[in-house]
């Protein structure tokens, strides 16, 4: 582990690390902490007591945050012909079909958010074992599989994020960057939080939402006080 710097361990100092603290509080506490000279992503970690191992308890899903992402999202829209120009207008960075599933043959990833009109999917599975690992595999589930293209790119563009848990049981999620006020970060992040509890499957037993933890790309980590058990 690297030597930690003065500025990192003023941070520290300031943070109680047994502490649960209520939301606001904790995004206030993270704006003050962050030690980062640049505008630093914001990231909610999520622990639930489930077996992502089940079909059941491998929560994932979108949320709309309400004061978006703070960051442009590429979007690559995978559609025939008759669809391109309602991709384009809608704002996609970039739209087609035979030629991107080449070049992401080929390795191009440079996207966030691949959106494809479901008569497409059968090219698209081409590169399902690309695509997958990265998160990138456009699903239904997540609304990145429509005949509604515009609304889709819209989505996106307008803060729409997708959410799954990992094999630890665990959600990681930006929901901001620090340059945002306090009461920003709060919103967005209760939005998550609000939305993963709503997800909770009956098979589930015990605490549902066993923790929750904020930080930015260089701060300590925040421990919250969870509004749901």
């Amino acid at each position: 582990m690297g030597k930690l710097t003065k500025k990192r361990k003023v941070a520290n100092a300031k943070v109680d690390a047994d502490k649960l603290y209520p939301l606001d509080d904790a995004m206030a506490l993270l704006k003050e902490v962050n030690t980062a000279n640049f505008d630093a992503s914001v990231d909610l970690h999520i622990r639930l007591g489930v077996d992502p191992r089940k079909a059941d308890q491998a929560i994932r899903g979108t949320v709309t945050l309400p004061n978006g992402t703070g960051k442009s999202k590429k979007v690559l829209v995978l559609c025939t012909p008759d669809k391109e120009e309602e991709a384009k207008a809608a704002g996609a960075d970039y739209v087609g079909l035979d030629e991107y599933i080449t070049k992401i043959q080929q390795g191009w990833t440079d996207i966030d958010v691949i959106i494809a009109a479901p008569n497409v999917m059968a090219q698209v599975g081409k590169v399902g074992r690309i695509l997958g690992p990265r998160g990138l595999m456009p699903n239904p589930k997540s609304g990145t599989v429509t005949p509604k293209i515009a609304d889709a790119v819209n989505d996106v563009k307008g803060g729409k994020i997708a959410f799954r848990v990992d094999k630890y049981g665990i959600i990681h999620s930006s929901v901001g960057r620090v340059s945002f006020s306090a009461e920003k970060l709060s919103q967005n992040a209760n939005e998550l939080i609000q939305t993963v509890f709503k997800l909770r499957p009956n098979s589930a037993k015990g605490i549902y939402m066993k923790g929750i933890s904020v930080a930015s790309t260089m701060s300590p980590g925040i421990k919250i006080e969870p509004k749901q058990a």
